[in-house]
């Protein structure tokens, strides 16, 4: 846990073969958090207690912000059952300060063309700008609270230096390749924790490199984890369960 983000899921990358089963996350309830969903290959098709129905393909990106609590699933369209392919799949877990824990449910998916686009000026750089804003470009998603984030493809030899607020702590995982920030070397499928912020980040590419990079202030709260449930205390979290299995939040069609 990196305050306010909690948890990191890297799915595959896998390959499928026609008539498959598809991913197998199938209904489920979330309270108190946010899950940012990165589709790098394949495609998800989400559906929610609140009504949502959305399939998001390679270089999508789905906002779901739980608050309250609500049952979703996340599994692979028909087509992609049928005819199989490559899949890849970031989630990212970003927590909710105690006041926000209990807003309503919000969700949104936006293909790829949806989501805002930064480029350097030799064209070896794009970040997909989700949140907050990316050198000046602002995300494609509005978000409850201050949370930058971005996912950032890298040529081979490009380079790029960043400012980030001192106040703010950094979530910096390379999805693949190599990078090196401030003279440091991540390999792929490496978090780096920062253990002082020095505002300035100088990143350069090794190889062809995709970057998952957050910032945010820490919320500096009480975190309580309970399966799919985040809150601030342990009471909190049985209550989560007892309104979960009540229908508090939401039945399944």
């Amino acid at each position: 846990m990196i305050d306010p983000f909690i948890f990191l899921n890297h799915h595959g990358p896998q390959v499928y073969g026609p008539n498959n089963n598809g991913l197998p996350f199938g209904p489920h309830p979330h309270r108190g958090m946010e899950t940012v969903t990165f589709i790098l290959d394949g495609d998800i098709a989400h559906k929610d207690s609140d009504g949502h129905y959305s399939v998001i393909k390679g270089g999508g990106v789905q906002w779901m912000t739980a608050g309250k609590g609500l049952l979703h699933s996340e599994i692979s369209s028909e087509d992609f059952k049928k005819v199989g392919g490559p899949i890849e799949i970031l989630q990212l877990w970003v927590n909710l300060p105690k006041r926000l824990k209990m807003m309503a449910p919000v969700y949104r998916g936006l293909q790829e063309d949806k989501i805002s686009i930064w480029t350097n000026e030799e064209e070896t750089i794009k970040a997909q700008v989700v949140s907050g804003n990316f050198k000046g470009i602002r995300g494609a998603f509005d978000t409850p609270t201050s949370v930058d984030l971005s996912l950032v493809h890298f040529d081979k030899e490009s380079k790029v230096q960043l400012e980030i607020p001192k106040s703010d702590n950094i979530f910096f995982y390379v999805v693949r390749g190599k990078l090196e920030v401030n003279e440091i070397e991540v390999p792929e499928l490496h978090l780096a924790e920062f253990s002082k912020n020095s505002e300035i980040l100088n990143i350069s590419a090794k190889e062809n490199s995709i970057l998952l990079l957050g910032h945010a202030k820490p919320f500096e709260e009480k975190v309580v984890f309970g399966g799919p449930f985040v809150m601030n205390s342990e009471e909190e979290i049985q209550q989560a369960y007892a309104d979960y299995k009540s229908g508090k939040m939401g039945k399944w069609e």
